[in-house]
């Protein structure tokens, strides 16, 4: 009996990044179940995170970032579902918010 591996590639999404303007903005929506996801404050202020998970009806405040402090995540089995919308508040920042992540191309 002969025994396959179904090889996996993990791909990148396009980054996703929008400029704080001092108002809640739409960074962007995940088109694929990310495996590895990095989260960056590029901006100089605070910048709170909320998410998503029925379109943008309901935002869900999840994570105040410091100026200039990113978050990886690495959830090679648990993660946020495609479709997922992030948003965030810069309230006088100057700079960008990215959303960046990798996915399984099955």
């Amino acid at each position: 009996m002969s025994v396959y591996i179904y090889p996996q590639q993990m791909l990148p999404a396009a980054e996703q990044i929008v400029a704080m303007t001092g108002s809640t903005v739409l960074i962007g929506t995940l088109a694929h179940m990310p495996v590895k996801l990095i989260l960056d404050n590029q901006s100089t202020a605070s910048a709170v995170l909320y998410i998503s998970l029925n379109g943008g009806s309901n935002l869900i405040q999840w994570k105040t970032f410091a100026a200039g402090e990113a978050l990886v995540l690495d959830g090679d089995i648990y993660m946020f579902p495609s479709g997922t919308k992030f948003y965030a508040n810069g309230t006088n920042a100057t700079g960008s918010f990215s959303v960046s992540y990798t996915y399984i191309n099955l």
